[in-house]
């Protein structure tokens, strides 16, 4: 079989690119084949196209359903061309090589992610496109596969110095192989949610994006990392949003940032979060976000230093000038003053992130947890504190419920075992990630007693992540003077801890819902 000119087949949703690749391609002596849309754009700036049907002899039809599934089309994209009898049936059939296979697919998650019905949905779920590429990809020693606009440039350069290698066509195919799995998963995500909602399938097939902060380490300079979103999510969280100032956003930042706006987001009313090691160290509301500020300030001034602070109103000016002077990695906040970002800006170490949705109450998503070589994937802890049950189960009452619902919010989102102290809507101590319950409660008193002095706890409440299975909680919160506890209950030594509330005129409420944070 003699051979023929080379041959690139170009058919893409998205046009980004495309009038510039194939004008190259038709500049280097490739025949041009096209679909559709495609082949219009081309053949209208006067570039020559041969049509698919004439290289099927078989029409586009069912409303263009069905157009490449073809021998004429996938011969050419499979045939092994060191293959005699490949070659001897290419020759039979009149089957020309495809050289460069240029696709991207139907905008499916375009479309599911913009209003839309399940017919229309349908509708974008491509079908040639996803097996011309996989054909390519596969037979990549002989045909290169490109799937991303943002290639094209990489493709024209290697075009004009004759550099379409082994090697690259390799890349190219894995790059097309990723781009199809992402497609399918995305699909696969979307009609299960429909089909089985709240459901975990047996095979979990999920796609994520490389976000566009770079990552120079993980935890430890020794450790490599990259950041992901998951569209599907819907959580408008830290992914979401925009990096004003400063430099990029660490591995470390990342997950700190997501701990205080996951805490804030619990709030309606003006609210200051900040945050070390993922572990809040200050929380309080206030009328204002100065107010709100200054009191989580106080709440620990010494471990805010280096920390993250996120606040749900915008930082104006008088705020600004109080952040500026301490050392903060990243402050979220939905909007910031004009004033506000000129005393920010100062601070070139200093990222300031703006989150405008950062009141929108986060949907049940799910929560992944990497486990050696395994995955845990478990629904998020999306109850919120003031719709569930308050029983109150000693003699006396609480005087200050928000204070105790207070700090059920915060301690919600510290590890477990957790136990958080407030009082007059500000977090005055908080322990976490101690192996024993009362360890937990001490190290919060202790904290409060040593930075604020040790009147500050008389007539707090304390909130408990989980059951007190002994008695020895309530006793330390007794001898500290706070008066009123909220914990789910349900240890079989409950009646112990009432007792001791009704002994000492104290208040205990439970809410029968756990919230360990592990």
């Amino acid at each position: 079989m003699a051979d023929k000119a080379k041959r690139a087949l170009l058919s893409v949703s998205d046009k980004t690119g495309i009038l510039e690749l194939a004008a190259a391609l038709n500049a280097a002596g490739y025949e041009l084949v096209s679909t559709g849309g495609t082949a219009t754009l081309l053949s209208d700036n006067g570039l020559p196209v041969t049509a698919i049907e004439d290289v099927t002899g078989f029409p586009e039809c069912m409303d263009g359903r069905l157009k490449t599934l073809h021998p004429g089309i996938f011969g050419g994209l499979l045939a092994v061309l060191d293959n005699e009898e490949h070659r001897h049936t290419m020759a039979a059939q009149n089957i020309d090589a495809i050289d460069i296979l240029v696709v991207n697919l139907y905008p499916f998650r375009n479309t599911v992610e913009n209003p839309h019905t399940l017919d229309g949905a349908i509708e974008q779920i491509d079908i040639g496109g996803p097996s011309m590429i996989r054909a390519a990809a596969k037979n990549h020693k002989y045909v290169t596969v490109v799937t991303n606009p943002a290639d094209y440039d990489e493709l024209t350069r290697r075009i004009a110095e004759n550099t379409l290698d082994e090697a690259y066509r390799f890349r190219m195919a894995a790059s097309a192989f990723s781009y199809t799995a992402a497609y399918d998963a995305y699909i696969a995500e979307y009609l299960r949610a429909i089909a089985a909602p709240g459901s975990f399938p047996d095979t979990l097939t999920i796609t994520f994006d490389k976000h566009d902060t770079p990552m120079r380490y993980g935890e430890n300079p020794h450790q490599q990392a990259a950041y992901y979103a998951w569209p599907q999510q819907n959580y408008n969280g830290i992914e979401a949003a925009q990096l004003l100032h400063g430099k990029p956003l660490s591995f470390n930042n990342i997950a700190d940032a997501h701990a205080a706006l996951a805490l804030a987001k619990e709030f309606d009313t003006p609210i200051c979060v900040a945050v070390k090691h993922a572990t809040p160290c200050g929380v309080a509301t206030g009328a204002t976000v100065l107010d709100a500020y200054t009191a989580a300030y106080q709440c620990d001034p010494q471990s805010i230093f280096g920390g993250i602070v996120c606040v749900n109103r915008e930082v104006d000016e008088a705020t600004a000038q109080m952040m500026h002077d301490i050392f903060l990695e990243v402050i979220i906040a939905p909007s910031y003053s004009g004033a506000a970002l000129k005393i920010l800006t100062k601070k070139k170490n200093l990222r300031l992130l703006a989150l405008p949705g950062i009141a929108q109450k986060p949907p049940v998503v799910w929560e992944c947890k990497s486990v050696g070589g395994g995955l845990l994937v478990q629904e998020s802890d999306a109850a919120d504190i003031g719709d569930e049950t308050h029983t109150v189960v000693t003699e006396k009452a609480p005087e200050k419920l928000d204070d105790l619902l207070f700090a059920m919010k915060v301690v919600k989102h510290v590890k477990s075992n957790g136990i958080a102290i407030a009082k007059n809507n500000q977090a005055l101590g908080i322990g976490g990630g101690q192996v024993n319950r009362v360890w937990a409660a001490e190290q919060a008193i202790d904290h409060c007693t040593e930075a604020l002095g040790a009147d500050i706890l008389r007539g707090a409440s304390m909130a408990s992540d989980a059951m007190i299975p002994f008695p020895d909680c309530v006793e330390a919160a007794r001898d500290a003077g706070i008066t009123a506890i909220i914990q789910p209950g349900g240890s079989v030594r409950d009646g112990e801890s009432i007792e001791v509330c009704d002994k000492h005129n104290m208040a205990m409420v439970f809410t029968h819902m756990r919230h360990f944070k592990h």
